[in-house]
């Protein structure tokens, strides 16, 4: 009877499923539609958008009485707990 060669085949490290996560996450990474959709934002104004933000929530909360703070977070949580988990 003739010898059979023994020479093993090398193991793939993955299989079919990870092979395709991987080709498809590295397609996701070079095409991404929302990079491409947004223009660059003016350092500037984010600076003076960020500048506005941080003074005006501590400002409207200090002009705020207890009793309208508090009506306002009852709305809040009343709206959230009113939305369907689906």
């Amino acid at each position: 009877m003739p010898k059979r060669s023994s020479s093993k085949k090398p193991r793939p490290t993955e299989d079919e499923n990870q092979a395709a996560y991987r080709v498809l996450r590295e397609v996701i990474e070079k095409h991404d539609p929302e990079a491409e959709d947004q223009p660059e934002k003016n350092p500037a104004a984010v600076a003076l958008g960020r500048l506005g933000g941080k003074k005006g929530g501590p400002a409207r909360a200090r002009k705020l009485s207890a009793k309208r703070r508090a009506e306002i977070a009852r709305k809040a949580a009343k709206s959230r707990w009113s939305k369907s988990g689906n």
